[in-house]
């Protein structure tokens, strides 16, 4: 079982995360308003480790425990290393969140006619 802080989508309920329409776009260059989405979601991320650390090293201080000599010795069993690619798989499913959406609303848009269309259009060109 995996901690409370290492929850992935499967843990939580389900939430209808996709916004209806069309999205706003504050940058011409395309591509811009998705790379700055995904910075924001790892400075978010950032933020909350280093708050957690913080904490941990402060807790570990008061308790006389060298947390960073326990930290380098420390050898992951094979259940905390599904536990960290759990979670590191979610998280990048969070990063690249607006490329997935978008790439899933282009697919959508697929037909079997375009494709026909595409394919016609390469062999006469």
């Amino acid at each position: 079982m995996t901690d409370s802080t290492h929850d992935t989508d499967a843990d939580r309920p389900h939430v209808n995360r996709h916004a209806k329409g069309k999205r706003p776009e504050f940058y011409d260059t395309p591509g811009v308003d998705q790379l700055f989405s995904m910075v924001m979601a790892l400075a978010s991320e950032l933020t909350v480790m280093r708050d957690r650390i913080d904490a941990q090293e402060r807790v570990a201080k008061q308790q006389g425990v060298d947390l960073a000599a326990a930290i380098d010795a420390l050898e992951l069993d094979d259940a905390a290393l599904h536990d960290r690619e759990a979670w590191r798989q979610d998280f990048l499913n969070r990063l690249f969140y607006m490329a997935q959406k978008d790439a899933a609303e282009v697919a959508a848009r697929e037909t079997a006619d375009g494709y026909t269309e595409t394919i016609r259009d390469i062999a006469v060109n």
